[in-house]
C-alpha cells in the first residue's frame, strides 16, 4: 500500500481531530474545514485517515491492529497472557476478566473505533461535493464503506448494541452528542449494506501504487464473515450459514470452487504469509500495512513477545503464551495443540532467540516434570528479519481476513448448513495440506467436523486477532456456547455469560445520558 504510506498526513484530517505534530502555532498553517476538502488530493487524504487507525502506532499509541487488540481483547481469551513486561494494571485485570467499566482498554476500542467512524462519516458527507474524476470519486466512496463497516463489526462483536452514527457530527450543544444504542440487528443491516455498496464499486486489485486498499473480493469475505458472525452464538441466525457459503464462494477461486476473479490462493509456504519480503501477496485479501523505521509507523507487536535482556535485541517480553493445566502437564498451552509434524507451529513459534550482537541463543526453560527439557514457547508470527535491532520497527503487515480464513468461513459455514460435504472436506483439506497435515478423516459427523474446523481455525489464525471472537460465537454439539467453559478450562474459573460483552466505558456513560450499560456491568 505504498500511496497509502502508512498514512502519515492522514492524521491531519481539518475538522475531525487535531494533532500536536502537524498543528503548529503558526496561524498561517492553519486551514478552517470550509478551506479544505476542495481537491481531488483532500478527497484522497480524507479516505487515507480512514485507514490511518487500523495500523498507527507509536510509543504511546496503540490502534486496534498495532497491539490494542492484544493488550484490550486477547488478553482475555485462552491462548494469550500478559508476560512480565506488561506491567499495565488495566491489561492485567482484563486477562483475568477482572476489568469493569472503567478500564483503560475497554475504553480505549471503542474511542479508537469511533474516532475512525467519526472519520468515515466525514469523508462520505466531504467527497461528493468535491469536483474530480467521477470514477475515484465512486472507488473512494466505496473504500471508506467497506472501512466503516468493518469498524462497526468489530463495535458490535465487542458492545453488541452501540449507537449507530452514520452522519457527520459537527453540533455546537453537547447535549446533541447523546445518542442512544441502536439493536445490533440494525447495526449489522448497516454493514450489510455498506460492504454490498463497496463490493459492487471496488475494484478486483489494485497497481502500485495502490496496492493493499480495499479491493471488491475484500468486502465479499469480510461480507461471509459477517453472515457466519449473525449465524452463530450470541444471534443465532441459523439462515445466514447459507448466505456465508454463497458470498464466500463470490470470493473463492475457481480452483477452490468459487466463481472470484481476484487471484487468491494460498501461499505455499506458510511463513511467507508473515514475512514482510511477501506482504500483500496472494493470501492476504486485506491487511492492516506497516513499514519499517518509517516515523513510528512499525508494527509493535513483535518486540512485545521477544524474551527481554537478549544483546542486540529491543524486547520487553509484554505477550506471552496462556499455560493451563492438561492431565498431570501444568505448562499445557496453545503450543502443544500443534502436532510435531504441522508446519505452522515453528513459524508461529520460537524456543529461542539468536542473539545478533554475540550470536549465542537465549531460551527460558521450565521445570515441568510432565515434560522433559520443556521450554517457553515465543510468538513469532511479526518477524522482520531486516529490523533485528530496532524490532519495534517491524514492517510485517497484519492480515485482516485472508484467504485461509476464507476456506475456513467456507468449510464451517457449508458444514452447518448441509453436513460435512464434499466442498466442506475440500477447503478445510486445503488449508491442512498446507499445513503439511493430511486430509481430514472421511465420514465425520457435522459434529466432529465442526470440531476439527474449530481446531484448525485456532491455530492457523493464532495470534492474529481472532481467537475472542472465535471463543463468543462457537457452539458444542449440542447447540450450547462453549465460551464459559473453554475459559475455565484454562483457569479463568471466574469467567460468565456477561463477559461476552465488554462493559460500555464508563466515561461514555456519564457523557451521554441515553446509554444503557449492558447486563452485568451495571
Amino acid at each position: 500500500m505504498k500511496i497509502l504510506k502508512y498514512f502519515i498526513f492522514a492524521s491531519f484530517t481539518i475538522g475531525i481531530s487535531s494533532c500536536d505534530n502537524f498543528l503548529k502555532e503558526e496561524p498561517e498553517s492553519f486551514l478552517s474545514e470550509d478551506q479544505y476538502y476542495k481537491t481531488q488530493t483532500d478527497a484522497i487524504n480524507a479516505v487515507n485517515a480512514v485507514y490511518f487507525l487500523l495500523n498507527s502506532g507509536g510509543s504511546t499509541i496503540q490502534t486496534p491492529y498495532n497491539t490494542l487488540f492484544n493488550t484490550g481483547m486477547n488478553m482475555a481469551s485462552d491462548d494469550e497472557d500478559p508476560g512480565p513486561g506488561a506491567t499495565n494494571a488495566d491489561v492485567r485485570s482484563l486477562s483475568v476478566l477482572a476489568h469493569s467499566s472503567s478500564n483503560l482498554r475497554v475504553y480505549e476500542l471503542w474511542q479508537q473505533h469511533y474516532a475512525a467512524i467519526k472519520k468515515a462519516n466525514v469523508a462520505l458527507e466531504k467527497i461528493p461535493a468535491i469536483e474530480f474524476d467521477s470514477a475515484l470519486k465512486e472507488r473512494l466512496l466505496a473504500e471508506t464503506k467497506f472501512l466503516r463497516a468493518l469498524y462497526y463489526f468489530n463495535v458490535v462483536r465487542l458492545y453488541g448494541d452501540v449507537p449507530l452514527i452514520l452522519e457527520y457530527q459537527k453540533f455546537v450543544n453537547a447535549n446533541d452528542y447523546e445518542i442512544a444504542k441502536s439493536p445490533s440487528a440494525d447495526v449489522y443491516k448497516q454493514i450489510e449494506k455498506d460492504l454490498n455498496e463497496a463490493a459492487a464499486v471496488l475494484p478486483a486489485n489494485y497497481a502500485s501504487p495502490n496496492v493493499g486498499r480495499a479491493t471488491a473480493g475484500a468486502a465479499k469475505a469480510l461480507l461471509s464473515k459477517v453472515y457466519l458472525t449473525k449465524a452463530s452464538f450470541p444471534l443465532n441466525l441459523s439462515a445466514h450459514y447459507a448466505d456465508a457459503v454463497k458470498k464466500a464462494e463470490e470470493a473463492l477461486s475457481p480452483a477452490d470452487g468459487g466463481t472470484g476473479v481476484y487471484g487468491y490462493d494460498l501461499m505455499t509456504n506458510y511463513s511467507e504469509v508473515f514475512l514482510p519480503a511477501f506482504k500483500n501477496n496472494k493470501e492476504h485479501i486485506f491487511s492492516a500495512q506497516f513499514k519499517s523505521n518509517s516515523l513510528n509507523q512499525g508494527n509493535n507487536e513483535y518486540p512485545r513477545s521477544i524474551l527481554s535482556g537478549i544483546p542486540g535485541l529491543s524486547g520487553n517480553y509484554a505477550h506471552m503464551v496462556r499455560y493451563y493445566t492438561q492431565g498431570n502437564d501444568k505448562f499445557f498451552s496453545i503450543y502443544k495443540l500443534f502436532r510435531a509434524d504441522d508446519k505452522r507451529r515453528n513459524v508461529t513459534f520460537v524456543r529461542s532467540f539468536t542473539s545478533p550482537s554475540n550470536g549465542r541463543k537465549y531460551a527460558s526453560p521450565i521445570a515441568n516434570t510432565a515434560v522433559p527439557n520443556d521450554s517457553t514457547p515465543f510468538w513469532n508470527k511479526w518477524l522482520d528479519p531486516a529490523s533485528a535491532s530496532v524490532t519495534n520497527q517491524s514492517a510485517a503487515n497484519v492480515p485482516i481476513i485472508r484467504y485461509a480464513e476464507l476456506l475456513l468461513i467456507h468449510a464451517e459455514a457449508e458444514n452447518e448448513a448441509n453436513g460435512p460435504t464434499a466442498k466442506a472436506y475440500k477447503s478445510l483439506n486445503k488449508v491442512r495440506n498446507r499445513a503439511g497435515l493430511a486430509n481430514l478423516t472421511a465420514g465425520l459427523s457435522k459434529d466432529q467436523f465442526r470440531d476439527s474446523v474449530y481446531l484448525d481455525r485456532r491455530l492457523e489464525l493464532t495470534y492474529e486477532y481472532q481467537r475472542w471472537f472465535d471463543l463468543i460465537r462457537q457452539k458444542d454439539g449440542a447447540g450450547q456456547s462453549t465460551f464459559v467453559r473453554n475459559l475455565q478450562k484454562v483457569g479463568k474459573t471466574n469467567a460468565a455469560e456477561k463477559h461476552r460483552l465488554y462493559p460500555l466505558p464508563q466515561s461514555e456513560i456519564d457523557n451521554n445520558k441515553l446509554l444503557v450499560q449492558n447486563p452485568g456491568w451495571e
